[in-house]
């Protein structure tokens, strides 16, 4: 276990050829054996490379529009319906929901559906105990996963039938070709879709539950993340004009706020590797096959980089944290290729919630719990509600 900003660098940066990813087969077995973060090597440089650069700002923002109508939509829901949601499960719906738009573009609704009625079963056998008796999580999320090749199969054939060179990220995994003029085979692309969806869920729904928690619990930053974002609707004409990429950027308090919340909460709080080779660091050895776990946690909350690291304090990124201190999306070759698309999406929905609705945690437990990513205990139920506009007098 690796607790210092130098030697999680070396593992995933400086030396990260003498160690590899390495996951559960179970796990390997729902994801599918092709998808990106199993590998490392050519194959894995040139698939992160297509996944990349359709999750690069010049292609996530002119998504912003949809991103916009899924967030107003699905808040708009949960104020309509009057019920207490658990956060965490509906954000789980919202990431699901971009992440299709990511992939796809816009997709029949029957396709959307099946995908979701299938990964679904996929996400709940995810950590379940892999066994193939029938019945069991596990085996209805094996039985989900060929379901979804099916799917995924037609979506893809329907696609080449049309001949369409769209922008989303299938259109880059249908066009792509390797130096030797290699297509990617209808598995892998299936596998990296799957995976794809898979790290962009869990994840993106965890820091924006814990995002919604840290500003109710906290009035008066709610007011400043407030104020901030009032000035951006008032020149968007009381919100009738959507957000642009640029108001999205001008937003430093609300960043500053989404970047303390993924230091707190560091929802990937550690990754896997395993030595190649026997490796020496610093005198010690890591025999060949030896797994190695950097702890981003405990460099996220060690005091020597972030002063009352059990405080949350959104100004300590007023200043850029040193090097290798803060890595809420990993770091190196493996690091998460989607966190910009899952900045935006917190920073839409954050406008919308604070600019037009008002929220409440009505449950009085607080604490962590894991599954396995960290979320507030039980999901954060919350009642949310339209806030109703002064008149403009």
């Amino acid at each position: 276990m690796l607790a210092s900003p130098e030697a999680a660098r070396f593992v995933l940066v400086t030396h990260a050829h003498l160690f590899k990813p390495t996951y559960p087969k179970s796990k390997e077995r729902l994801i599918g054996p092709h998808a990106l973060f199993f590998h490392r090597g050519g194959y894995h440089a040139r698939l992160r490379r297509l996944v990349q650069n359709s999750l690069a700002p010049q292609t996530i923002k002119n998504l912003i529009p949809d991103i916009q109508g899924i967030a107003v939509s699905t808040l708009e829901s949960w104020a309509a319906s009057g019920q207490v949601v658990n956060t965490f499960y509906e954000m789980k719906k919202l990431s699901f929901d971009v992440g299709i738009l990511s992939i796809f573009g816009h997709i029949e609704r029957g396709f959307r559906e099946m995908l979701e009625e299938n990964y679904r079963k996929v996400d709940k056998g995810y950590n379940s105990f892999p066994t193939n008796i029938p019945g069991t999580a596990y085996q209805q999320a094996i039985l989900a996963r060929k379901r979804l090749n099916r799917i995924l199969g037609e979506i893809i054939s329907s696609r080449k039938g049309k001949r369409l060179l769209e922008k989303d990220m299938l259109g880059h995994f249908l066009s792509f070709k390797d130096e030797n003029v290699q297509k990617l085979s209808d598995e892998q692309i299936a596998d990296n879709i799957i995976g794809v969806l898979f790290a962009a869920q869990d994840t993106t729904a965890s820091v924006i539950t814990w995002v919604l928690k840290f500003l109710h619990d906290d009035s008066k930053l709610l007011e400043a993340v407030k104020a901030e974002q009032m000035a951006i609707y008032d020149a968007n004409n009381g919100g009738n004009m959507p957000l642009t990429w640029e108001q999205t950027r001008s937003m430093p308090l609300t960043h500053r706020v989404v970047m303390e919340s993924l230091r707190m909460a560091s929802i990937i709080s550690f990754t896997f590797r395993e030595a190649v080779v026997d490796v020496e660091y610093k005198g010690y050895l890591i025999p060949k096959g030896w797994k190695v776990m950097p702890l981003f946690r405990n460099i996220h909350h060690n005091p020597e980089f972030f002063p009352n690291p059990q405080e949350f304090d959104p100004s300590r990124f007023e200043v850029a944290p040193k090097a290798n201190t803060f890595m809420p999306f990993g770091n190196g070759v493996h690091a998460c290729p989607g966190n910009e698309l899952a900045k935006l999406e917190a920073l839409i929905l954050i406008h919308h919630l604070v600019t037009n609705f008002r929220w409440e945690v009505v449950s009085s437990k607080s604490g962590i719990q894991y599954g396995p990513f960290p979320v507030p205990q039980q999901g954060l139920p919350a009642r949310f509600w339209k806030e109703p506009k002064q008149s403009q007098s």
